[in-house]
């Protein structure tokens, strides 16, 4: 499928998505409908979104949010798909590592260095900071007066 027939897939899916052409056809999702979407993409048996192959971490700077990059390893479409969490404070998205095995790690190493809780994951815990570690290092507000790292 090329990325127009990705969307209108995808829209007949799910409605109230956020569309944008870019390397890869981007899609916006409301928090609270990221997991059942994500759910869908998978097991849709034309689109069969099968294998997570990436996640990033991103400070928008009044909120913090997360880009998954998806594929199908049967037809070899790739989507992004953003999700922002609702408080910048208590920054929280769903987990989708029960969906996509190789989101649990990278979803460790997202809330261990931007603080974003990933609800119901199975270890969520600091990956490379010591477990007393204050702040989140990968945020624009982020000042470290020890280490003089600054943004």
């Amino acid at each position: 499928m090329n990325n127009e027939e990705l969307k209108q897939k995808i829209s007949a899916i799910e409605s109230d998505l956020v569309f944008e052409d870019k390397q890869y056809l981007t899609i916006t999702v409301e928090p609270e409908k990221f997991k059942g979407l994500a759910l869908k993409l998978r097991n849709d048996k034309d689109l069969s979104f099968d294998y997570m192959f990436n996640i990033t971490g991103v400070d928008y700077g009044d909120l913090l949010g997360v880009c998954y990059f998806i594929t199908s390893t049967q037809f070899s479409h790739i989507i992004e798909l953003k999700v922002k969490a609702k408080s910048r404070e208590n920054a929280e998205i769903e987990t989708v590592c029960d969906i996509w095995k190789t989101a649990e790690f990278q979803e460790r190493e997202i809330y261990d260095l931007l603080g974003i809780k990933f609800i119901n994951h199975p270890d969520l815990r600091r990956i490379f900071l010591e477990e007393d570690w204050v702040g989140y290092p990968l945020r624009k507000d982020y000042v470290d007066e020890v280490n003089i790292v600054e943004r």
